[in-house]
């Protein structure tokens, strides 16, 4: 037995009759609003990274280079170097202490600058050529 199909229910679906079990809804009911705002994931955080290093060579190289002020150029250059090295690995964020690289490699610098001109100084009035 067919039943005529309905022109406003094209698909037959059956309505419960009144006073029955209804179905509930799909899902949470959301207010006219959208879907509520939840705050991003963290992400998949993955493998932790290497820890960072103290400022230990930026230091050592600020000691360096302030000594050189005091002792020898050489001394001054390798705190100008190890103040290089530290810069780089701080601006990759290896390693803290940007700033005291920073102040490493420009006490170097001078460092070295004051050195040199004690030594143009020195041989212009003549200290060295007495040495006897």
């Amino acid at each position: 037995m067919t039943y005529p199909q309905d022109p406003n229910n094209p698909y037959g679906q059956q309505y419960p009759p009144s006073g029955g079990y209804q179905q509930p809804g799909y899902g949470q009911q959301y207010p006219s609003g959208g879907y509520p705002q939840y705050p991003p994931s963290p992400g998949y955080p993955g493998m932790p990274g290497r820890p960072r290093e103290g400022s230990g060579l930026a230091i050592g190289a600020l000691i360096c280079s302030i000594l050189g002020l005091f002792l020898c150029f050489l001394v001054s250059v390798a705190g100008i170097i190890m103040g290089h090295i530290a810069h780089g690995k701080a601006k990759r964020g290896e390693a803290d202490g940007q700033g005291v690289a920073l102040a490493a490699v420009i006490v170097g610098y001078v460092g070295i600058a004051l050195n040199i001109a004690f030594v143009v100084i020195g041989a212009a009035f003549g200290f060295f050529g007495s040495w006897r």
